[in-house]
Parts: C-alpha cells; sequence; structure tokens
C-alpha cells in the first residue's frame, strides 16, 4: 500500500507534540524520549536493559509489536510473563508473581495526557501494581495514539477504547464486546477494576517513558 501524500505531515506533527510531552513527562520525574519509529523504540529499550537481565512483561500488546520480547531473549535476557496458555492456573499465578520481581518492568500505558500523566486501567491488578511501586526499573513504550489533551478523556480512552478490543482478545463474554464501548458493567468476566493515574514517577525507582511516533497496542 502507498503512502499518503499527508503522512509526513502526521509525522511531523508527531514529532513536535511528542516532543513537548516528553519535556512534561520530565517535569513529573520521568526519564522520557521519543522514538520515530518502533525500531527505534525496540534499540531504546535495549540500550536502558543490559544483558542477562530478567525482564517482567505484563498483559501489553505493544511490547510485542515491537519485537522486544524476541530481542530480549536472543541477547540472553530471562523474560517472564504470563501469556502462555499451557500455564496451569498455579503456573500462571506464579508468573503474575514473578512478573513484579524482575529486574526490569516492561509495559506500556492505556493513555498519556499532553502534560505528562500516565493513565492505565487492569483486571487482575498485576499490572497497574507493577507500575505503581517497586524496586525495580520501570519502562513505557507508548504509542502517540494513546495520546489524550486532559485526564478525563485518558480515563475515558482506557475504557472505551483499550478495554474492549482486549476483552474481544482474550475472547470475555462482557457487555463491552457486544457494544464496543464500556457500559460499566458487574460481568465476573470484567476487565476493567483497578485504574492507576501517574501524576509523577514514583519514589525509589528509574522510570523510562519512550513515545513512539506510531499507532501501537490497544
Amino acid at each position: 500500500m502507498s503512502k499518503s501524500p499527508f503522512d509526513e505531515s502526521r509525522k511531523n506533527h508527531w514529532r513536535i507534540l511528542g516532543k513537548t510531552v516528553v519535556k512534561n513527562l520530565a517535569s513529573r520525574g520521568f526519564e522520557a524520549l521519543y522514538a520515530d519509529t518502533r525500531e527505534e523504540a525496540l534499540e531504546e529499550v535495549l540500550k536502558i536493559i543490559p544483558e542477562g537481565a530478567s525482564v517482567g512483561v505484563p498483559g501489553s500488546v505493544t511490547i510485542r509489536e515491537i519485537g522486544a520480547m524476541e530481542a530480549l531473549e536472543e541477547r540472553g535476557c530471562p523474560v517472564i510473563h504470563h501469556w502462555d496458555p499451557s500455564l496451569s492456573p498455579d503456573e500462571r499465578l506464579q508468573k503474575l508473581q514473578d512478573e513484579l520481581l524482575a529486574d526490569y518492568f516492561l509495559t506500556s500505558s492505556n493513555a498519556v495526557t499532553q502534560d505528562g500523566m500516565l493513565v492505565n486501567i487492569d483486571g487482575n491488578g498485576n499490572r497497574v501494581s507493577g507500575m505503581a511501586w517497586g524496586n525495580n526499573t520501570l519502562i513505557f513504550v507508548v504509542g502517540m495514539n494513546k495520546l489524550t489533551a486532559t485526564i478525563d478523556e485518558a480515563i475515558s480512552r482506557t475504557r472505551n477504547t483499550a478495554t474492549p478490543p482486549n476483552a474481544l482478545r482474550l475472547k470475555l463474554d462482557t457487555p463491552c464486546t457486544k457494544t464496543g464501548y464500556c457500559v460499566d458493567c458487574s460481568s465476573p468476566d470484567r476487565v476493567c477494576k483497578a485504574l492507576l493515574i501517574l501524576e509523577r514517577a514514583t519514589g525509589g525507582r528509574k522510570s523510562h517513558v519512550i513515545l513512539v511516533g506510531e499507532d501501537l497496542g490497544f
């Protein structure tokens, strides 16, 4: 498929906006940078994570889209994740716990506000737990498609843009898989139970944010 003649203007807009958001993230204590492409984003991830370090990867489509899992394993990094369908319930629970204890916690964010706040929603709570506290290094890789103007828009994005496709991916029987948007259900399969707003980087650890000038994840 040929590129639209307007694609470069869109990319330039994302670069300009992305650099503004990077400054705002830095003012909130995050070590932030902008990468034009997923390949550049992966290079930045590999600069941060040394060979042999363990890496916990929770339920993140973005991290898989940039090829981080394979690249890290190739350089000898144990990659811990719970998405393996062959895991027993007990094994999956252990993986969820081990993700949080890895040297690096590598994930994405459901939304980022223009003024530098990160907003995430979770079903099990494992992902937002790893974002809120840890004595390891936290790394977010976030496509510019997840940028919002306000905190209210960010929260809406977590519920109406990120959650329905995730529920569909997991083949869950939730109302949002029928409507396409959140109805604040009471379904036992509900995947939006814990909402986390990181207004600033939390203390006691390094927190990196890599904004990427591509459409990544949900």
